[in-house]
């Protein structure tokens, strides 16, 4: 590898953006691809799947054989509400290679015995998340149920173009969330980006469950298409 395309290599993946370098494996040519640049790629189909499934890989084009190099960041998943739903949440997500945060002003809920081996932020998130850089290969559920903890910690998710972020409550109560992030500045195209109800329409009722329902939504923004039909929300009363 060229030191020029090392060292822009080096760069994409301390500022936590994903990058892939394809090389013809016959002539032994390299040539390095920010994800920003996937869609004017000739080789966009090619280097979008391989970039969502997060995989390295042999293509063939125009007769060549090349094999494509994903630098992708390590996903997150930042946990708001240190609830029953997220100490089934966290060890799943971790399980799946996701570094997991939790956030709760509540220091009853947000302790080692009841996350551990997670990394706890026991303050308001107006505190805790500028620390966690939150980027788009972050994944964000608000599950507290409280205003006062989810709303201003959902405005600082749409400000920061998470691949996913989702929310617990009924339609009716994700109707009123609207109207209150509406009020604090949210446009209507960013709060389309929410999913609510939280989780995918498989029925979840326990805890477990519902951990089950959110962590596939989450999978499936992160692996399919944006345009898949196959991340629906949970359906749950008005």
């Amino acid at each position: 590898m060229k030191q020029q395309t090392l060292s822009e290599l080096n760069a994409e993946r301390a500022a936590r953006r994903a990058v892939l370098v394809v090389t013809d494996v016959e002539s032994g040519d390299q040539r390095l691809i920010k994800a920003a640049d996937i869609a004017g790629d000739p080789l966009r189909d090619e280097l979008g799947r391989h970039l969502r499934m997060g995989k390295s890989g042999m293509i063939e084009a125009n007769g060549r054989r090349l094999f494509v190099n994903v630098y992708a960041p390590t996903a997150r998943l930042v946990i708001i509400g240190a609830v029953h739903i997220s100490q089934a949440l966290a060890p799943l997500a971790q399980s799946l290679g996701y570094d997991v945060y939790v956030v709760d002003p509540r220091t009853a809920f947000a302790s080692p015995e009841r996350f551990p081996n997670v990394p706890l932020f026991a303050d308001w998130p107006d505190v805790a998340l500028p620390a966690l850089k939150i980027d788009h290969y972050t994944a964000f559920a608000a599950l507290t149920h409280d205003p006062k903890i989810d709303d201003p910690a959902l405005v600082h998710a749409l400000e920061r173009d998470c691949f996913y972020i989702g929310a617990l409550g009924s339609r009716k109560t994700h109707a009123k969330r609207l109207d209150r992030l509406k009020a604090l500045g949210a446009s209507e195209s960013a709060l389309a980006r929410i999913h609510a109800p939280i989780g995918l329409a498989i029925g979840a009722v326990s805890p477990a469950e519902i951990a089950v329902s959110i962590m596939a939504q989450i999978t499936a923004a992160l692996r399919l298409p944006r345009e898949s039909p196959a991340i629906a929300p949970m359906k749950v009363p008005a």
